[in-house]
């Protein structure tokens, strides 16, 4: 009997038992979850040199415990190049120098362990980088790595006599997708840098290799991994062993741009959706083996929702508990509530409706701030939004501070025009934030550290950081944690620019979280028969945490907003 036929009885088998648990525990820890992500370069450095390490995040993983975290993911800390930071991975069980050691690691683990703080990894299989030992193996043609990687001899051109690439792809970062190896004669092919070469997941080899790498990392105590440029994995390969051209998508007139053509033989291919199975499979059968808490996915994927379900399950088969869902990170300074509705309704209409689950991220180390895409006035607003959806919150390092991009230049250890939203963390008003005590950073702080920063906003009543905690813990509350249940939940715009969100228990505990998204005062009446007490205020409101207000009457709001109100029976 073959190891996946095995993997899949073992899953099934456990599926039962594992619904049966939560269905007593009513949700299980993931689905509730305050995620937050930590890009390891820029969290703490422990030993002066201006960059973050694996001692400076266990130095600081009280603070996550301390403003309501269930689980952090940190973004790649494996051996690497960092020709793309940690995404061109050398060893895939093997921590980079830069971060520290194995026992560096084992002791983040314990310390995590002991704050009931869960940890999960950045899993990057499309690619490794060209440096790693599998891609060399494979480019001498080694035994058993001669198709590891995607090869190709290319094809001639009719007219000129001349070797071409074997289709018109082009990378995600522009340019061909194809690039000749004069050692090995053909073409490989890399959905990214050219340092980063694709793996053959169609070899049985490259799949068992990488059910090791996650084994590896389980074994050592991790809850579970966030995979990495999910829909770039498998790609469409012709029964002849060609590859076909991709049109044109109009999206673009730069024909080495990546928008140029419409991915429809690169991207979200049926065989990734099995792949996910596959690695949900081996997860279950492992906790079926080890007991524990449910292990996690976490599928980093930017497309269509139907394909995010397909991520999630099809209902004989499991995938990707949190395929992200990254519809709030489209919203603008300009978006009313009614925009946020529309980006609600875009996942509930397919995610809640099909499955029950729900996640919602503002932010990651590939995009602009809140704070800089949207306005500092209205990074309150998306937290308080995004902590009181249903279901689990992603935050990126910082949000919950209100950190804005910085701007950077070029400098020997980074060029990347994503460093802005990468700057270190700001801890406190000290030479450089108290994340370095270094003489310079990797990439600098933000000029307005000393106000934006931990130790400063703890002290203030109504500070972004105060707001964060008070959202993290309702989250806790038994309103919020009733979302599964029938009425749990519900949301609208009740005008334009205001939002309302509801939890409730429908018993004796009911939240009404209210957003004014705009610049204006909104008045509204009528919201409710019952009297409330005001529980979280931002700095935009006059209302103070203790007050009551009877909803039946009206209801002022002031631009930018957003309070949290709470009715006991």
């Amino acid at each position: 009997m073959s190891t996946r036929l095995l993997l899949a009885l073992a899953a099934l088998l456990f599926v039962a038992t594992a619904q049966l648990a939560v269905a007593a525990d009513d949700i299980d820890w993931w689905e509730n979850a305050a995620l937050y992500q930590i890009y390891p370069r820029s969290f703490q450095d422990s030993d002066g040199d201006g960059v973050g390490d694996l001692q400076g995040i266990t130095r600081r993983l009280a603070y996550l415990r301390e403003i309501g975290i269930t689980a952090t993911w940190l973004s790649p800390i494996f051996r690497s190049p960092m020709s793309d930071f940690g995404y061109d991975i050398s060893n895939f069980t093997a921590i980079d120098p830069i971060f520290g050691t194995l026992d560096d690691f084992k002791a983040l683990m314990v310390q995590a362990k002991a704050l009931g703080l869960k940890i999960i990894l950045d899993f990057v299989p499309n690619h490794s980088s060209d440096e790693c030992e599998w891609f060399r193996k494979s480019v001498n043609r080694v035994d058993g790595y001669d198709d590891f990687y995607v090869w190709h001899d290319g094809k001639l051109n009719a007219e000129t006599g001349e070797r071409e690439p074997p289709s018109n792809w082009v990378s995600v970062f522009g340019g061909p997708q194809w690039t000749w190896h004069e050692t090995r004669q053909q073409y490989f092919l890399h959905q990214f840098q050219v340092k980063q070469p694709d793996l053959n997941f169609s070899n049985p080899m490259v799949r068992e290799h990488m059910l090791d790498v996650l084994g590896f990392w389980l074994d050592l105590g991790v809850d579970g991994f966030r995979i990495d440029a999910v829909p770039h994995i498998y790609e469409r390969r012709y029964a002849n062993g060609s590859y076909p051209d991709e049109p044109v998508s109009g999206w673009s007139s730069d024909p080495d741009s990546y928008d140029y053509h419409d991915h429809i033989y690169t991207k979200d291919q049926p065989a990734t959706v099995e792949l996910m199975y596959e690695w949900r499979d081996y997860l279950l059968q492992y906790q079926a083996t080890h007991g524990g808490d449910t292990r996690v996915l976490l599928a980093e994927a930017y497309s269509p929702v139907e394909t995010l379900s397909a991520y999630f399950g099809n209902g004989t088969r499991l995938g990707t508990q949190l395929p992200m869902n990254f519809q709030l990170m489209y919203l603008s300074g300009y978006s009313t509530a009614r925009d946020v509705v529309g980006s609600i309704d875009y996942w509930m209409n397919t995610m809640w409706t099909q499955h029950q689950t729900a996640n919602w991220v503002v932010g990651n180390h590939d995009t602009a701030r809140v704070a800089t895409r949207m306005g500092a006035h209205k990074v309150d607003l998306l937290n308080v939004i995004v902590n009181a959806l249903p279901g689990a919150s992603v935050t990126y390092y910082g949000e919950e501070i209100g950190m804005a991009n910085v701007e950077t230049e070029c400098t020997e250890i980074s060029c990347d025009n994503r460093d802005g939203e990468r700057t270190p963390m700001q801890w406190a008003p000290l030479k450089n934030g108290d994340f370095s005590t270094g003489e310079s950073t990797w990439l600098p702080l933000a000029d307005d550290f000393e106000r934006y920063n931990v130790r400063t906003e703890r002290g203030v009543a109504r500070s972004t950081l105060q707001v964060f905690k008070g959202l993290q813990q309702l989250k806790s509350s038994s309103a919020f944690r009733a979302f599964k249940q029938p009425g749990g939940f519900s949301y609208e715009a009740v005008t334009e620019q205001v939002l309302q969100i509801i939890r409730t228990n429908k018993r004796n505990e009911e939240y009404r979280i209210l957003v004014n998204m705009g610049n204006k005062m909104e008045i509204i009446k009528g919201l409710s028969d019952k009297v409330y007490e005001y529980v979280v205020v931002t700095a935009y409101s006059v209302h103070r945490p203790g007050e009551t207000i009877d909803l039946s009457e009206i209801l002022i709001m002031m631009p930018y907003e957003a309070i949290v109100l709470r009715w006991l029976a």
